[in-house]
């Protein structure tokens, strides 16, 4: 492959999470007092940080949520994941296929590094991704679409960010790659085409599949 590093995102890219997670995001909102639906939540904050998430909101508003938010937030999705969660359909294989062919790969995610861990060990990907190979938006003072992330995880991965591929389905993670200087493949499972193109993904896939012959 002409890679020398692919970056996952995890949410909706690893683990099929983002139906999980934004109607529990929207949920809770609109408990508090924002209405928000699916679809908002999707928009708005599919890809984010929470920290974006808690700006948004006083920003729209002039109110914070609650110092809990975060606690509470996580603490659902989680009995979620439980329940519900698996792994994007072929992405154990696309992770074999990168391994046969010696090409690393790590997660770069706006998630937190216990949200990555509680959805890879209830879907069996915690054996493709052990610490050193996970990389969290806790890790650096900004998250997407800032490029910091992806900046941090080929630093701490060795490799220069023009060897890289990112595979992203949020338009702020394929902004931030593009700002990184990476390579960004758009997985459209859960985003339009359009919304991808738009942020900046140049090529763009809609089945888990086809992406080992697209890195090539």
């Amino acid at each position: 492959m002409r890679y020398d590093l692919v970056i996952f995102d995890n949410d909706g890219v690893l683990v099929d999470s983002e139906s999980l997670s934004n109607t529990i995001l929207a949920g809770y909102l609109t408990e508090l007092g924002h209405p928000t639906s699916y679809e908002e939540s999707i928009r708005d904050y599919m890809g984010s940080a929470m920290h974006r998430i808690h700006e948004l909101v006083l920003e729209r508003t002039g109110r914070r949520l609650p110092e809990d938010f975060d606690d509470v937030f996580h603490g659902r999705v989680f009995e979620a994941f439980e329940r519900e969660l698996r792994p994007v359909v072929g992405v154990t294989e696309v992770l074999e296929k990168l391994d046969a062919d010696g090409v690393p790969y790590c997660v770069g995610s706006s998630g937190s590094h216990e949200r990555i861990s509680v959805g890879h060990r209830k879907t069996g990907l915690e054996r493709w991704f052990p610490a050193g190979r996970v990389f969290s938006a806790q890790d650096v003072g900004r998250g997407k679409p800032a490029p910091d992330l992806f900046l941090h995880a080929a630093r701490e991965m060795g490799v220069a960010p023009e060897r890289c591929a990112v595979v992203e389905d949020s338009p702020l993670g394929v902004r931030a790659a593009v700002a990184a200087g990476m390579d960004v493949y758009g997985f459209t499972a859960m985003t339009s085409a359009e919304k991808l193109t738009e942020a900046g993904g140049t090529v763009l896939f809609g089945q888990m599949a086809e992406l080992p012959e697209l890195l090539r």
